[in-house]
């Protein structure tokens, strides 16, 4: 039998793109390992390991966490994945960090997530947060039951400050700025897949059905559905 190769991914988008929930249907269906760099600079920061404290130093100052730094935890955390197909999600985010990269895997294919940057502003405008749970609410998908209120605890919704319009603006065109190299140096590479559109149910179809010509579903049953 004809073992097929191994899948290697990046997942791009800006943040409040939806990027989130595409990979978790990503893995869902296809059974990828996700490798997200923020999850793991959080998990690396909590155990106080030596990348996690010296990235802290660069956080705390307000400053992005250098090239090596990034590339070396997330090469580490690649070691343990060669037998698996694998998403990369927030990584490599500078071209300094794809051309390293570049130097110890062959990079497959790049998902683009291109959605408007008025619909990201409008999504991450209206996101209020419940704090003691971590519940969030969506003015426009999924409001309260009452306006300023959690649910289920009566007590009042916040705002993250990253959350405000001025805030999201610079996210977005920092975002922009950084992403732009990145996603030119794959589209000369010819590994640049982009999905465009406002509604990340709209998008899906199109991400599976591109996925689908390269890893079998896992779960065939329901593929194309939101769950």
């Amino acid at each position: 039998m004809v073992v097929p190769p191994l899948l290697r991914a990046v997942i791009m988008g800006p943040p409040g793109s939806g990027k989130g929930t595409v990979s978790t249907r990503i893995i869902k269906h296809f059974g990828m390992k996700h490798l997200s760099s923020g999850d793991l600079l959080r998990d690396n920061m909590q155990k106080r390991t030596e990348v996690g404290i010296l990235a802290k130093s660069y956080i705390d100052q307000g400053q992005l966490i250098p090239d090596d730094i990034m590339t070396q935890l997330m090469l580490n955390e690649l070691k343990g994945l060669d037998q698996y197909n694998w998403l990369l999600d927030g990584f490599p985010r500078t071209v300094a960090q794809a051309e390293a990269l570049d130097k110890e895997c062959q990079i497959d294919t790049v998902i683009n997530l291109d959605v408007p940057f008025e619909t990201i502003k409008c999504r991450l405008t209206a996101r209020w947060i419940h704090p003691a749970s971590g519940r969030v609410y969506n003015l426009e998908f999924s409001p309260p039951k009452v306006q300023g209120i959690d649910d289920i605890t009566g007590e009042p919704l916040v705002q993250r400050d990253d959350d405000n319009p001025e805030t999201v603006t610079k996210r977005l065109q920092a975002y922009d700025s950084q992403t732009k190299p990145v996603l030119e140096y794959y589209r000369e590479k010819r590994l640049l897949k982009s999905f465009s559109g406002t509604e990340t149910n709209k998008i899906w179809p199109h991400i599976y059905a591109f996925l689908q010509t390269k890893l079998p579903d896992i779960n065939q049953k329901d593929a194309t559905t939101t769950r």
